[in-house]
């Protein structure tokens, strides 16, 4: 559950991803990322006492300085523990430490990995076919009307969903309810043609644990219980919810910064194999050492050796010609530093975690926060100690490919500058904060380098990027690439990097859309609305010290009075919509519903009173009074409800959706 104004945007997405163009599979003819070179920098040996001493000045700065309570840090290499520790605090009340055997974290989206370790488990057993249609193996129908889905294609998130928020999570424990009935009353609708683009789904990773669930026979806790977790070891582990008796007392307490204690309730997911696992440090070394071993741990054969080769061959190439990082099956890809990664990350509002696999080395590093401490800090926190962590083992040089001729890295910079916005999206719901996240790519005053709004350093600043190929750009002084992909026209339409994992991609907008059309005629609408009710109120003010009376007919006094509600609704539904949209949890639980209804209500209302300020406006323009200037300002006023009335249309801010 990656639980990837903008900081509202950001904040959404990151609930949305609770439980982290058209994309091409990757050809033969692929430009590939340069390999990368050893540096003159030699390796640190990967002791315990070097770890420790390397994860001790990391993490206790950090989670200090980010204000975090607590984490839980293992490493496994060569078919063991290498490494295990606990920083801070599990409850800050009590001032437990955390105990990497003992005290359980929620992994949130990582624990998809077990789903998709079961559901390969009865593949390899021939009893699902990663290529058939997922309704053969569900007692309801899912809708395709854009193509078949296939477990393939949830295991990749390509079955074109939409995403879906409501009873992500919920407050209460009776609140819960059946995996079927989530899967059945929350069905999204397809925007996308299967197979074709990235677009993270909790719902499509529920739907596979239920299918896991029909194919057994058992139910889906029961199963990952008999079939992963006892087998390996895994005795602090557990799906269920509320946690069981006798391992409640080793859960860690979530909170949404140490320096505000308050803890976090047990946060309770509905589509319990997209988020709920709860487990231990070293019960997910377990769970990496199978992998890592050729699928057997503990005298148990978890997987077949070849079943894993297949869960870690690229199903799905993200930039179009290139071979970015792109999506396993269940797993994402992460290459750095010439390795090969295969990861998933996980997040709730309370726990933030990652777990790494490098199958080459032999190595997996799993780590779990209890706070997202300040700012949301822990997603820098995270990615910096991976990083540094290979840096510090697997030190590299990256080479700088060379660039493409100025004229055409010129052309070729104006030509992708815009705006983009994500392919994980609620379309028929709340669509309007997806216009606040847009992405905005830029050419630098040089011309022929670009900046990526949403891709900076650790320090905040936007990193820069240099075209290397067509359309293919490398991050100046470092690894990471960046890919805009084209339609048969050669239209830009969408861009992805390895700079960030590849859970979506960013799809062009045009038009009206994009922010910056927006911030400007939002923003000018809404000037125009407040200067013509402060030059009303002071024609009244003055009418009334004059003893004047406005001289309209009955039918234009309603329009009057209409024009000028509407006007006010308008600036009270849209403060609404932003108000509401900032709450995470609210959107998550469903809480939010009655709110969007109202907002709705109020959105219709406004609509009705744009149609009162356009007729007032063609009256006041055909009739007078004023001369040249009184009407120009009234058409402004016009075309300001104009755009109104687009703009509540456009983005579903009167369609009364709450299924989302």
């Amino acid at each position: 559950m990656k639980l990837p104004v903008m900081r509202l945007m950001s904040t959404l997405l990151a609930a949305l991803s609770l439980l982290g163009g058209q994309v091409q599979a990757a050809t033969a003819g692929a430009q590939k990322a340069p390999p990368q070179t050893a540096s003159a920098q030699s390796a640190h040996a990967m002791t315990p006492a070097d770890l420790d001493a390397f994860f001790a000045s990391l993490m206790n700065y950090a989670i200090a300085r980010d204000d975090i309570a607590g984490a839980v840090l293992v490493v496994v290499k060569d078919g063991k523990i290498v490494f295990q520790h606990g920083y801070g605090f599990s409850d800050l009340a009590k001032r437990k430490p955390v105990i990497p055997d003992q005290t359980m974290f929620r992994p949130g989206s990582t624990s998809k990995l077990f789903t998709w370790t079961a559901v390969m488990q009865l593949v390899q057993a021939g009893k699902i076919d990663l290529d058939a249609d997922v309704n053969q193996y569900l007692d309801f129908k899912i809708n395709e009307p854009l193509g078949k889905i296939t477990m393939r294609n949830l295991m990749t998130h390509t079955p074109g969903w939409e995403d879906v928020a409501r009873d992500t999570l919920v407050a209460k424990v009776s609140d819960l309810y059946p995996l079927r009935d989530y899967l059945i009353k929350r069905q999204p609708p397809q925007i996308y043609k299967p197979g074709t683009t990235i677009a993270y789904s909790n719902y499509g990773a529920a739907l596979a644990g239920y299918i896991v669930q029909r194919v057994s026979g058992m139910p889906y806790d029961d199963y990952i219980e008999k079939n992963i977790f006892k087998p390996l070891g895994m005795m602090h582990s557990t799906f269920r919810q509320p946690l069981p008796a006798n391992l409640a007392p080793f859960m860690a307490v979530g909170y949404r910064q140490a320096s505000n204690d308050k803890p976090l309730p047990f946060e309770l997911v509905v589509p319990v194999p997209a988020g709920a696992a709860s487990s231990t440090g070293v019960d997910m070394a377990h769970f990496m050492l199978a992998y890592l071993n050729g699928g057997t741990y503990n005298g148990y054969s978890m997987l077949k050796p070849g079943t894993i080769a297949q869960m870690w061959t690229r199903q799905i190439e993200p930039g179009q010609g290139t071979t970015l990082n792109g999506f396993d099956l269940g797993f994402y890809q992460e290459d750095r530093n010439g390795q090969s990664v295969v990861s998933h990350a996980g997040d709730l509002v309370g726990f933030h975690s990652d777990l790494h696999l490098m199958p080459n080395a032999h190595l997996g590093i799993f780590m779990s926060f209890n706070s997202p401490g300040k700012a949301g800090a822990v997603e820098t926190v995270r990615t910096q100690v991976f990083r540094q962590f290979l840096d510090r083992y697997f030190p590299y040089t990256p080479k700088q490919l060379p660039s493409v001729p100025v004229a055409t890295a010129k052309a070729d910079a104006r030509r992708v500058s815009g705006y983009y916005t994500s392919s994980r999206q609620i379309q028929r719901a709340i669509s309007f904060v997806y216009v606040l996240g847009q992405t905005q790519v830029t050419t630098r005053p040089d011309g022929t380098t670009i900046e990526v709004s949403m891709l900076k350093d650790p320090a905040g600043n936007p990193l820069r990027w240099r075209e290397v190929g067509p359309l293919y750009y490398q991050v100046v002084n470092g690894q990471s690439f960046l890919k805009f992909n084209t339609d048969g026209n050669g239209n830009v339409v969408s861009w992805t990097s390895s700079e960030f994992i590849p859970v979506e991609i960013g799809l062009r907008v045009d038009g009206m859309r994009t922010l910056g059309s927006v911030k400007i005629l939002l923003l000018g609408t809404v000037v125009v609305f407040v200067l013509s009710l402060l030059i009303r109120l002071g024609a009244w003010i003055a009418r009334r010290r004059l003893g004047l009376k406005l001289n309209l007919s009955r039918n234009e006094q309603w329009i009057h009075l209409v024009a000028r509600l509407g006007v006010i609704l308008f600036i009270v539904t849209l403060l609404g919509w932003v108000t509401v949209l900032s709450g995470e949890d609210s959107i998550l639980s469903g809480s939010i519903v009655w709110k969007m209804q109202v907002l709705y209500t109020l959105g219709v209302l406004t609509l009705i009173g744009m149609l009162g300020v356009i007729a007032e406006t063609v009256l006041r323009v055909a009739r007078g009074p004023g001369g040249w200037l009184v009407r120009s300002g009234e058409i402004l006023v016009g075309l300001a409800a104009l755009y109104v009335f687009w703009f509540f249309l456009a983005f579903g801010m009167v369609n009364f959706v709450t299924n989302f």
